[in-house]
């Protein structure tokens, strides 16, 4: 094999490694009617810009256990990530305050190899406000939508044909504050499409609301101004969101006051009502906490909620009847600051990113309780905060 003068060993190695695995990358879930055998791990780190801090892992969908196979350059903290629906593309922030002059950060698009997983930069554009923090895309893959934390801003981004980002076709400023001392002023945390495409929800921990915006078909995208979804109690500091399977609930974790609320969501009006809020804590804990991430399984009988500071992931029980929520579990994160964390498709592993111990735990989800065990493997990264599971990567 005639090697290129320019390669560096370190890139030859990555290369090879890359290679070697592709055929398994390739077919990472067995055919119909077989056990899956491994994943694909994107994850997303605030690592150094100017070493690799994307990273692939294969995840052994029976055992938990990692196995880094690549690393790629992803620019100032491409700390949140998402796939597009065909799998060619995966998509980045880069949670800065400057780009390219200006008082922004920015948005990565990378290709994504069909055979190895590996990335290329396609390009990259302004987020259109400080410090984003979230990335989704449309149920059509035609837009990004990205919450910018610092801004105080949601913008939508165009996809083009070739996976690429156009400049933002709109822009949303969010107005308001809370009474807790990060509340200053708004703080949009995530941003997502709901389960029926209709409406864009947004996240605000700064001013306690959860925002929606109708999808259009045209190039805009988001139709201004958006509504109030729910109004979050003074203070609590909603974060994340995520669907019950069913698309009748919603659960939203509150960072400020480390609580999570139980949602009815009215699809048609892009509204939700309050069901219940539950502690996430144990109440004879009493030192500082934040809560970060919030997941359904994927058989909807469970919510896991992750605590920075008691370092833990919270487990409730889901009432098939109602979605109310009752307490089965805290079990520790074997790390510091659990920011980010996700379950395999198949429900049987969460894994959780530890942002401020570099290390990435699995755990086996218990099918008819929903309790967490250690497998007893673990990864390595640096500041590891979004983490990204595949089931399929055929490229088609």
């Amino acid at each position: 094999m005639n090697l290129n003068p320019s390669w560096t060993r370190r890139a030859f190695l990555q290369r090879a490694a890359l290679l070697a695995a592709g055929p398994l990358l390739a077919g990472c879930v067995a055919g119909r009617g077989t056990a899956a055998v491994d994943y694909l791990l994107y994850v997303g780190t605030y690592g150094p810009a100017e070493q690799d801090n994307i990273f692939l892992y294969r995840l052994n969908a029976r055992t938990g256990e990692m196995t880094r196979v690549a690393g790629f350059g992803g620019g100032v903290k491409p700390g949140f990530l998402t796939i597009s629906p065909d799998r060619r593309h995966l998509y980045a922030i880069n949670a800065s305050t400057d780009f390219q002059g200006r008082s922004t950060g920015a948005v990565r698009a990378f290709a994504v190899d069909p055979r190895s997983g590996e990335l290329t930069l396609l390009n990259e554009q302004p987020s259109e406000g400080v410090g984003p923090c979230y990335i989704s895309l449309t149920p059509d893959g035609r837009a990004a939508l990205v919450a910018n934390y610092f801004g105080g801003t949601i913008s939508a981004l165009p996809v083009q044909a070739d996976g690429r980002l156009g400049p933002a076709a709109a822009v949303d400023q969010h107005q308001g504050s809370g009474p807790h001392k990060n509340q200053d002023k708004a703080h949009a945390h995530c941003v997502f499409p709901d389960p029926a495409g209709r409406y864009a929800l947004a996240v605000d921990l700064g001013n306690d609301q959860i925002l929606s915006y109708r999808l259009t078909g045209s190039t805009t995208v988001l139709q201004l101004p958006p509504q109030t979804a729910f109004r979050a109690q003074p203070g609590a500091g909603p974060r994340h969101l995520a669907f019950h399977p069913n698309g009748r609930w919603a659960y939203v974790i509150n960072e400020l006051n480390s609580t999570l609320t139980a949602l009815d969501y009215n699809a048609a009006a892009g509204t939700f009502a309050e069901v219940h809020t539950l502690p996430t804590l144990p109440a004879d804990f009493s030192d500082p906490n934040s809560c970060a991430d919030v997941h359904t399984s994927p058989d909807g009988r469970f919510v896991y909620g992750s605590n920075r500071g008691h370092d833990s992931i919270v487990v409730f029980a889901v009432d098939a009847g109602t979605g109310r929520l009752t307490l089965v579990q805290h079990v520790g994160t074997q790390g510091k600051t659990p920011r980010n964390f996700t379950l395999s498709p198949d429900g049987r592993l969460l894994l959780v990113a530890n942002q401020n111990s570099d290390n990435i735990f699995s755990y086996r989800v218990d099918a008819k309780t929903g309790r967490l065990t250690p497998t007893g493997f673990s990864a390595t990264a640096p500041a590891p905060v979004c983490l990204q599971v595949l089931s399929d990567f055929t490229g088609r």
